[in-house]
């Protein structure tokens, strides 16, 4: 085998693209914004991406409970949590391991855009988590 991970290198493009939208951005404006801008130049590079997608929630038995609303799907699947504050705090965090738990998507990047410095987190759940 050669190279990385599929999933690994994805998210390299992901950061790199974050990273050139966030150096021409820079912060200040409105998450909306940073959604609409990453998702364009994602879709440039041939990546399939749904913003504000509906996922199921499901509980323990596969009952479906209800949905949430991910700000980008990429279809690996990966979800993409946006924010645009001063910095990434646990309820952020909090949040994205939810979305991945209850729609049992097992990676996810959560972005913030709204700080001087880009924030870029990934995350993997596995079954153990």
């Amino acid at each position: 085998m050669t190279g990385k991970d599929p999933v690994f290198l994805l998210c390299d493009r992901i950061r790199e693209t974050s990273f050139a939208l966030h150096s021409y951005l820079r912060h200040g404006h409105l998450e909306k914004v940073y959604e609409n801008g990453l998702a364009n130049r994602l879709r440039k590079l041939g990546l399939s991406v749904q913003q504000q997608y509906a996922l199921a929630v499901y509980d323990e038995d596969g009952t479906v409970l209800g949905d949430f609303i991910a700000d980008l799907l990429i279809d690996f699947p990966l979800i993409i949590e946006l924010k645009a504050c001063r910095t990434i705090t646990d309820e952020h965090v909090a949040q994205l391991l939810g979305y991945l738990r209850a729609s049992r998507v097992e990676h996810g990047l959560l972005i913030n855009f709204g700080a001087p410095k880009l924030q870029i987190k990934k995350y993997v759940l596995t079954d153990k988590d």
